[in-house]
């Protein structure tokens, strides 16, 4: 018997029967029996948005696997590119797949020359970043007018690949501005992660060789960040492709999203923390204060993660090759501590708070020589797959365009007082 719930307005007496369907209930069912009645959930705590074949995330049980392969056997045996053709199209590529598409993301690194003489240029010396990156990717839209025929297959493939492709070189081209550095052309010899380290720090040497365990260490973040369902930046990526925006824009919205430090800064903020807390001596008085109410232990807790955060277990390992290159980061003895301390104690137990991906990615990145401002970035190249695998997946389902209720509490209707006949209203920043 299929699994149901059953509504009744107490006001009127009747009631309906919603069948349950893969966790969920509609609610075009609820407004048969009140119509002009919403579910008032702020930040959709309690609300799916849309269906999606993308991701599959348990936080209860600490699950995550893209298109139904587990995110660990992804981690170990794959690489970005392979997963990115994986959530994009849906299927692993085959070889002769994989070689064509590795070809044309390949033959797409360079950007528009006046998109780094006339756009990124045009900034001030210290602009961040990832502000930079917002707006050479909304610019992007305008150096291609074909981005427009959303609906022209050919034309969608050629925006997928330009922005899974063209993404490192801008990221890379807005370091190297904000630090006064020329900007390096792409080095189409070599594979998707090192041509990234090639751009970011080739210097005066003719060919860049990045050390082979930080290309891996590099594209296993790659694949842990490339999709994490219906986040904040998913979530805004889906909002603006449902008004059939072109990909460059709707991207340009999800980076946006992820320069909040809610969202795209938590590996930054855990960096802030490690060096707060100063000393591994320190880390007992730190607990300590955390459980007094007196700080945030950063990296921990998830909104959907009720359970150890799989990828935090695989960036953990990832840490370690990168500092058997690089040595040890100081801060990595601190971070070890604290969760050592934290999952002994029941205070953070009791509460389900666990390390989450951020923990330990931002001890990675530093190590590789990346500064703080450049997490956000490192975040939206590889989550770009992840963005467009669900644009792509809301044309083809024919998406209306998202438009959700409210629930209005502000003042009754009141009449027009002309200006001479006003009292001065008791709030905002020109009150008397």
């Amino acid at each position: 018997m299929p699994e149901s719930i059953t509504i009744t307005d107490n006001r009127s007496g009747r009631s309906i029967e919603i069948p349950i369907s893969n966790g969920g209930v509609a609610a075009a069912e609820w407004s048969k029996l009140l119509p002009g009645i919403w579910f008032f959930d702020p930040a959709y705590m309690s609300t799916a948005a849309c269906e999606s074949e993308v991701t599959y995330l348990d936080g209860e049980n600490g699950v995550l696997r893209y298109r139904g392969y587990p995110i660990e056997e992804l981690a170990q045996r794959s690489t970005f590119l392979e997963v990115a053709y994986l959530l994009i199209f849906g299927d692993l590529p085959d070889s002769a797949q994989f070689v064509k598409w590795k070809e044309d993301v390949t033959h797409h690194t360079f950007i528009h020359e006046n998109v780094r003489k006339r756009f990124l240029e045009g900034f001030h010396y210290d602009a961040h970043p990832m502000g930079m990156l917002v707006s050479a990717v909304a610019a992007m839209s305008t150096f291609y007018q074909d981005a427009k025929d959303i609906f022209d297959l050919g034309s969608r493939q050629r925006q997928l690949v330009r922005l899974i492709a063209k993404m490192p070189t801008l990221a890379a081209a807005a370091h190297r501005f904000s630090v006064g550095m020329p900007f390096v052309y792409p080095d189409n010899t070599l594979d998707y992660v090192a041509n990234f380290l090639s751009m970011m720090w080739k210097t005066g040497e003719p060919r860049f060789e990045p050390d082979p365990a930080l290309v891996r260490a590099m594209d296993v973040l790659f694949i842990l960040h490339a999709d994490h369902e219906q986040n904040c930046s998913t979530t805004a990526m889906r909002t603006v492709g449902s008004a059939h925006a072109d990909p460059y824009s709707a991207c340009a919205a999800a980076c946006a999203a992820l320069y909040g430090p809610r969202h795209g800064g938590a590996n930054e903020a855990v960096i802030h923390m490690l060096n707060e807390v100063g000393s591994y001596d320190r880390v007992p008085e730190f607990i300590a204060g955390v459980k007094a109410g007196r700080g945030r232990l950063q990296g921990f807790g998830h909104r959907v993660y009720k359970n150890y955060d799989p990828r935090a277990r695989l960036i953990k390992q990832a840490a370690e090759d990168v500092f058997a290159v690089t040595g040890k980061n100081p801060l990595l003895d601190i971070a070890l501590k604290l969760e050592e301390v934290a999952l002994s104690d029941d205070y953070f137990l009791s509460r389900r708070l666990y390390p989450h991906v951020d923990f330990y990615s931002g001890l990675i990145y530093q190590a590789v020589g990346f500064p703080v401002e450049m997490f956000s970035v490192l975040f939206a190249i590889p989550r770009t797959a992840g963005w467009l695998a669900h644009w792509v997946e809301l044309l083809e389902q024919g998406a209306k365009i998202a438009r959700p209720r409210q629930l209005y509490v502000g003042a009754d209707e009141r009449s027009y007082v002309e200006m001479d006949r006003r009292t001065a209203s008791p709030g905002g920043p020109y009150s008397r």
